[in-house]
């Protein structure tokens, strides 16, 4: 049986200087998989996925998050066993690392992980103590979490494209942080808000409020024409 979390990725892994260790799930994004893992995506961010970076571009890895996407759609039950029982073990490895677990199931999907269940109980209700964070381009679900709606180990990022700059002021007026991709460098300042770097560490849920996360456009992002990368001046 195939694997759903991994504790490799390039960017969270940066996180252990902290004394955190991430574990994340690769899904196949938007409907590579027929089914569709990111309901909110722009064309801008379809295009810029970073779901062929890394180990993502070999064939063999694109087989096994279609294969584990199909799964959670088809098979919700036996692959949410799993998933609890891989979180658990998760759990225990970071122990014995003398590090703090935290998980990041939405590496490259975008699912509404506080409405999961497994035998009637909300994935994030099994572990209370546990950190979980995520990126969304889902208002609905910023706006639950903003107003405490979600489950209280659950920290979400809303992501900026090209499509949603007025949800976006929105939810900066509301006290939301926004991921947002510039190109050559980060600014200082963006929509009256700090930058902070968010290449430094993928540990959101450390970023504090009222922020911008800036990250740099990197591998399909660099040749986007849509507006979904913004220009370090803007």
């Amino acid at each position: 049986m195939t694997k759903l979390l991994n504790n490799g990725n390039a960017k969270t892994i940066k996180g252990e200087k902290l004394g955190f260790i991430t574990f994340g799930l690769h899904l196949a994004p938007f409907n590579l998989s027929g089914f569709n893992a990111c309901a909110w995506a722009s064309k801008g961010c379809a295009e810029a996925c970073l779901n062929t970076a890394g180990r993502g571009k070999f064939s063999n890895v694109q087989k096994s998050r279609i294969a584990k996407t199909k799964r959670f759609f088809n098979d919700k039950e036996n692959f949410m066993r799993q998933l609890v029982k891989e979180i658990s073990n998760a759990i225990k490895l970071a122990s014995k690392k003398e590090m703090k677990p935290c998980f990041r199931l939405n590496l490259t999907s975008d699912i509404a992980w506080e409405s999961q269940k497994f035998n009637g109980v909300k994935l994030m209700e099994i572990f209370p103590n546990v950190q979980f964070y995520d990126y969304t381009k889902s208002v609905k679900r910023v706006e639950k979490y903003l107003n405490g709606k979600l489950p209280s180990n659950y920290h979400l990022t809303f992501s900026r494209a090209e499509d949603n700059d007025n949800e976006t002021k929105k939810l900066l007026s509301l006290g939301a942080n926004v991921a947002c991709v510039f190109r050559d460098g980060l600014p200082k300042a963006w929509q009256g808000r700090e930058v902070i770097d968010g290449d430094d560490t993928d540990l959101r849920f450390l970023d504090g409020q009222n922020k911008i996360v800036g990250l740099v456009e990197k591998g399909l992002a660099k040749k986007d024409e849509t507006g979904f990368v913004l220009e370090c001046s803007q």
